[in-house]
């Protein structure tokens, strides 16, 4: 796939970005917080990400480590993003928030991040 421009937002629409990326691979995760939110997420470095509204909107979550940073809509409860644990640098992007994205066709790999703690 090319790279390409994506929209996203949570669902009530007040947190809203941007990425570009090409999908080389969707993953999703076994640790504790991924586990319970089930999404299946692409990696995309900070450059490559651009929020466009909402960041008073947004609410982080910390554990473990306080390394990664969770983020989810204070109105809608919507997790659209996180900024990684081991490679803060990138982001990890809920797909389900993206306008317009069908994952079919792309593979899915499984991270272990419960061996991570």
């Amino acid at each position: 796939m090319t790279e390409k421009e994506f929209l996203g937002s949570c669902h009530c629409g007040e947190v809203q970005f941007k990425i570009v990326t090409d999908f080389p691979e969707l993953t999703t995760c076994d640790c504790s917080i991924c586990k319970r939110k089930n999404a299946l997420m692409v990696k995309v470095h900070e450059s490559k990400f651009t929020l466009l509204n909402g960041e008073s909107s947004l609410t982080e979550y910390q554990f473990h480590t306080n390394t990664a940073h969770h983020y989810f809509c204070k109105k809608c409860g919507i997790y659209p993003f996180h900024r990684k644990r081991v490679t803060p640098e990138y982001f990890g992007i809920n797909v389900y928030c993206l306008e317009d994205f069908n994952p079919e066709g792309i593979p899915i790999r499984a991270t272990v991040g419960a061996e991570m703690a």
